[in-house]
């Protein structure tokens, strides 16, 4: 597999087997995480399956105007459209850091956008997919973030501020907030109680065979029952992580950049 770059070898797509969906999560691309290995991987997804989920927090942050989108971003959006005209069904889940999005994801980019999560088939089973944030936090501060990020009058008032400094405001607070996500001990208490919720869930929702989590940046995987499974692909932002969900079930994977 090549990568896919104007004045390079064009990338040589291999048949993925039919039906396979690609699942990633808390990539937060940004100032602190490069978008070059994700758009490589981005690149080599139509060997890997022909349906990517992305579950929730693509970037470190992302908020939709009305006629600008970040300059930053515009390399992993153009990968994201290419992959779309390619034939690759594209979904994508909001999460507590880029949960305001609306229909330039399905008029610009052609995806489906979903900013609570979803309910869909993936490789014949029937999937919940849902980020994560707000359904087993143990941190105070991350409670109160997903209160903030779905009151309406949060995203109206941001939307006041020019882009510049919206963005700007954002970026210096987000390096605060985000000391909780690389506090190991915070992350491992946050695994624990996804974990007892999922299995919950499951127990609750017999028609579900694969529940999809994101949020904890911890990777997971564990079959409740015959043919039913709790997935969390784990952080982009910590290892390429990623999974598959195919006709055998699902299955963590790492990316290796070239």
């Amino acid at each position: 597999m090549t990568e896919s770059v104007a004045g390079r070898t064009p990338v040589q797509y291999t048949a993925p087997v039919p039906g396979t969906a690609v699942v990633v999560s808390d990539a937060h691309l940004g100032p602190e995480v490069s978008a070059a290995p994700f758009v490589g991987f981005l690149a080599g997804v139509p060997d890997l399956g022909t349906h990517l989920v992305i579950n929730g927090d693509l970037f470190e942050f992302w908020f939709e105007y009305g006629t600008v989108i970040p300059r930053s971003a515009f390399p992993v959006l153009s990968a994201l459209h290419q992959l779309v005209s390619r034939g690759v069904r594209l979904t994508i889940t909001g999460g507590n850091h880029d949960r305001w999005g609306g229909d330039f994801w399905r008029e610009e980019i052609g995806a489906a956008f979903h900013p609570e999560g979803t309910r869909l088939e993936l490789a014949g089973r029937q999937a919940a997919i849902l980020h994560g944030d707000g359904l087993s936090e143990t941190h105070a501060a991350a409670r109160i973030m997903h209160r903030v990020t779905r009151w309406p009058f949060t995203a109206a008032a941001f939307r006041w501020l020019h882009p510049d400094l919206g963005l700007a405001l954002v970026e210096r607070l987000s390096g605060r907030l985000g000391q909780q996500t690389r506090d190991g001990e915070v992350l491992a208490r946050a695994a624990d109680a996804q974990l007892t919720w999922a299995r919950g869930f499951l127990l609750r929702e017999p028609t579900v065979d694969v529940l999809v989590l994101g949020h904890t940046h911890r990777p997971a995987l564990e079959q409740v029952e015959a043919g039913r499974w709790y997935l969390n692909p784990g952080a982009w932002c910590d290892g390429y992580r990623y999974a598959l969900v195919g006709p055998d079930g699902p299955a963590l994977r790492v990316f290796e950049p070239a």
